[in-house]
């Protein structure tokens, strides 16, 4: 049999991958199934489906690549539309050296490549990977794309919605601003922070408390991307030097999503902060918050009183909100008039009357809570004491038969009652109205797949004198953070809460009245038996749902 020189399946005789006979059989079966060569040799198992990519590559001067084993990069996929990865058989998978990597069937087709640099904007370095694979890579975004919607927050914004053709939703920006989201919901992600810096864009994502670098972009990415994020957050894309507020929602393969946008005027250029929150996820019960059993049992009972004053105490992030809104959810929303008033209303609940603070129109917590007043609540929650008239309102509200649920910015549970004493509050309306102070933290829960058990010495254990050994116990089992594909390699899944309950006895009375140091009243709370957050961490530790470094990184 006479070979063509450029024909696969002399290159594969020629690289004595098969031989000329199996050359010839699958030559026949080809010309009765009217399939191609490469399909019909894999399906008579004479080579795989490597072999012939790896071919491919070699004769046309390029690398052979497994996508299962690449990192590919989403910043790039984004590059093209969703149409080009199809007609041409390619799906662009990373950066290298200003050059946008692209996976191709056919590396020879010198017009596809052109057409591909015009449509990306950049140069193009093809390699080859294997038709499977490709082919499910394709698949897998071109579906990411499709799982994407915005949607309509308010009915009454009709007119203010632009509807998108389908040329505007194709473009690279679109892709990147739709794969951004979609990924960030996939990871957990709690926050997007986007990033320009001299040499490239950055894009991290919070997940667990913590960021993640997920993106290095080019710059020449950033003017299109944010515009594409602030038009859908309904913010003006030509004022760069001044900061902006917007808000969009989304819908992610199936779940809705709330998107607050912060947009700062940086040193190289605009930055954007995005908020995700999930409005189709449950509401975490009292008993999933990782509060102990004694703990749980204290704080169930101060929220069962018809009145008085219940705080949550801790730095933004910790979790503050998610507790009011568990304990909120075990009260009777039928027979108590439940009001709140948040900025933002994070979580919707039915049988709960929730307001938006709106401070452009006036509504603020101070004024909100004023007219909450004469709307005749039984259970009154104000997301955030800020200033001395809303904490004012919200003390004497608990001193006139209403309970109270807020939060306030204070490093432990005993400083709470200093600080409302700080902003004008009177201690005896403190002393009066408050029933317990509840400090949290969030700290990251150890994979269950992955993490390492070790043993820690007793001796050995000198910056934790306060750890709960068992009086004749000499050493203790704990765990560390290994990583793996489940956990991202981080180590850690999911997080837990740390806390620390103060519940204000006849003694922490007097003591705020006598108007104690925050240390006095800690000591005394400690004496009647309160966990501080440190205690609560290390059994937390002992327990293996956390490791030391976790502890001694959102604990003080």
């Amino acid at each position: 049999m006479k070979l063509n020189k450029n024909f696969l399946g002399t290159w594969l005789v020629n690289e004595k991958i098969i031989t000329e006979a199996q050359l010839a059989e699958a030559l026949d079966v080809q010309r009765k199934e009217k399939s191609f060569l490469g399909k019909t040799l894999v399906k008579l198992r004479f080579c795989t489906e490597d072999d012939i990519a790896g071919v491919i590559a070699k004769r046309s001067g390029v690398a052979f690549i497994s996508l299962e084993k690449t990192v590919i990069d989403s910043a790039a996929v984004a590059t093209l539309p969703v149409e080009a990865y199809k007609r041409y058989r390619a799906l662009p998978i990373g950066f290298s050296d200003n050059k946008l990597v692209v996976a191709m069937q056919h590396p020879s087709n010198i017009m596809a490549i052109d057409d591909l640099r015009i449509l990306s904007g950049f140069d193009i370095k093809v390699v080859v990977a294997p038709d499977s694979e490709l082919d499910a890579m394709i698949e897998k975004y071109s579906r990411a794309n499709m799982d994407f919607e915005q949607v309509k927050d308010d009915p009454q914004e009709d007119e203010h919605i632009t509807i998108e053709t389908e040329e505007q939703t194709t473009k690279p920006a679109v892709q990147l601003a739709n794969m951004i989201m979609a990924q960030a919901v996939g990871a957990n992600a709690s926050d997007v922070h986007i990033e320009l810096y001299e040499n490239n864009l950055r894009v991290r994502f919070r997940i667990d408390g913590v960021l993640h670098d997920i993106m290095q972009l080019p710059r020449v990415m950033h003017g299109s991307l944010i515009s594409r994020i602030k038009i859908m957050a309904n913010m003006n894309i030509a004022e760069r030097r001044v900061p902006q507020d917007g808000r969009m929602s989304l819908k992610i393969e199936g779940q809705t999503i709330d998107v607050r946008v912060a947009s700062l005027p940086a040193s190289y250029g605009e930055r954007l902060t995005l908020r995700l929150l999930n409005r189709s996820s449950n509401i975490i019960t009292l008993g999933e918050l990782g509060v102990s059993p004694g703990m749980l049992d204290k704080y169930r009972e101060a929220i069962s009183r018809p009145y008085g004053c219940i705080l949550v105490t801790g730095p933004t992030g910790s979790g503050k909100s998610t507790t009011l809104y568990a304990g909120l959810a075990t009260l009777d929303k039928i027979a108590k008039n439940i009001i709140t008033v948040e900025d933002p209303v994070e979580y919707r609940m039915d049988g709960i009357n929730q307001v938006q603070i709106n401070p452009k129109a006036g509504l603020t917590f101070a004024s909100g809570l004023r007219s909450i007043l004469r709307s005749d609540p039984d259970i009154i929650m104000v997301g955030e004491i800020r200033d001395q008239e809303t904490a004012k309102l919200a003390i004497e509200s608990a001193l006139t038969g209403h309970l109270v649920f807020s939060t306030l910015h204070t490093n432990d549970a005993p400083g709470s009652i200093t600080r409302l004493t700080e902003m004008g509050i009177e201690p005896f309306l403190t002393a009066s109205s408050l029933l317990c102070v509840l400090a949290q933290r969030l700290a990251r829960v150890l994979c269950p797949n992955c993490k390492e058990p070790y043993i820690m010495q007793r001796d050995k254990m000198q910056d934790f004198p306060d750890f709960p050994f068992e009086e004749n116990e000499t050493e203790v089992r704990l765990y560390r953070p290994a990583g793996c594909m489940r956990c991202s390699n981080t180590g850690y899944r999911g997080r837990t809460g740390i806390y620390e309950l103060l519940f204000v006895s006849e003694r922490i009375q007097n003591m705020t009245l006598e108007r104690k140091s925050s240390r006095e009243i800690r000591n005394a709370a400690i004496a009647e038996g309160m966990v501080t957050l440190r205690r609560d961490g290390l059994i937390k530790v002992k327990q293996g749902i956390t490791s030391l470094e976790e502890l001694v990184r959102v604990v003080v």
